[in-house]
């Protein structure tokens, strides 16, 4: 595989439990994973998670990917992932942010976001202001501050910022304002297009979840199935399915739904599309998939290890090997 910096999300590893979170670090510290991330929604919150690794590990980069920007006020957010990077001088902070499903946001008990646009480049903007640690006034449609300052001291090295994108506004947004866009539910050949609209911004670089598991298809393409039908039940990822080549899944996945039939449903789910969003396959064949997106433009391919069989760990850690041998 050509090298390029490697990173593994905890994100799909939830069942393992929270207490994992540093064994799964240092594990893919050992095998030479550069970044490390964690995710938020409902469960485990993400930099709670990265704590416990920042005080366990060396040599990580660690990442949020993502955060919901309704769930955190900028300031909160900035003493956040300046405590991390005051824990973690010598690596960097990739702080993930995003908009969140209504889902989400439903059960958090908050509205949706009218114009995420305009949410995302008053977040960035306010958060960027808190951490330069100076005296902050801000007066936004979103958010406001009075003499906010921040307490936490940090050197050269500061919190990145990563945005989560999935149309072409967002991607583009993305390449302007941060330092990062992050890919999620991706297929490798859809990539460049993505790739195109953030480079219409800016310079952001390129990272991309890289959902794999090292295992037999037959054997476990209904758990591939199932964390495909709840991506496709938003309306956000069944657009971006449908863009990637999908639409015939999508449209018989949400009529089946529809009628009340999961069973159906989930049957509309090819496995073509198994196989370009949620690689099942060989230790080897995991490996080409991750060259795959690579070569596809992404920068930093972030693994996100599917633990799809009897023994979870053993699953998670064979796929992670396999993407960065």
């Amino acid at each position: 595989m050509t090298r390029v910096d490697t990173g593994v999300t905890f994100g799909s590893l939830g069942v393992l439990g929270p207490r994992a979170v540093v064994e799964v670090a240092q594990t893919a510290e050992q095998m030479g994973y550069k970044s490390f991330w964690t995710v938020e929604a409902t469960g485990t919150d993400a930099l709670t998670l990265l704590g416990g690794v920042a005080a366990t590990t060396n040599n990580l980069d660690l990442a949020t990917g993502i955060i919901p920007v309704q769930l955190r006020s900028p300031a909160l957010t900035a003493m956040s992932v300046a405590t991390l990077q005051a824990m973690n001088p010598d690596n960097d902070i990739w702080l993930g942010l995003g908009v969140s499903a209504p889902g989400i946001l439903m059960q958090h008990g908050l509205p949706t976001a009218d114009k995420p646009l305009k949410m995302m480049r008053e977040y960035v903007a306010l958060l960027r202001e808190c951490l330069a640690g100076d005296v902050v006034n801000f007066e936004g449609d979103y958010w406001q501050l009075k003499r906010f300052r921040l307490g936490v001291r940090l050197g050269e090295r500061r919190p990145k910022i990563v945005m989560a994108a999935l149309n072409p506004g967002m991607l583009k947004l993305a390449g302007e304002i941060a330092d990062g866009v992050l890919l999620n539910y991706l297929p490798a050949s859809h990539v460049a297009p993505s790739v195109a609209h953030v480079r219409a911004g800016g310079a952001a670089k390129i990272f991309a979840y890289v959902h794999a598991c090292v295992g037999e298809l037959d054997q476990v393409a209904n758990s591939a199935r199932k964390d495909l039908f709840n991506y496709a039940m938003a309306d956000s990822y069944a657009n971006m399915f449908k863009q990637a080549g999908f639409e015939d899944e999508i449209t018989e996945l949400r009529a089946r739904h529809k009628e009340r039939d999961r069973d159906g449903a989930l049957a509309a789910i090819s496995e073509r599309m198994i196989q370009a969003i949620d690689f099942i396959g060989s230790d080897a064949e995991v490996g080409s998939f991750m060259q795959s997106y690579i070569d596809a433009g992404v920068e930093h391919p972030v693994l996100m290890p599917m633990p799809w069989g009897e023994d979870r760990k053993a699953v998670a850690y064979a796929t992670m090997q396999a993407a960065i041998a």
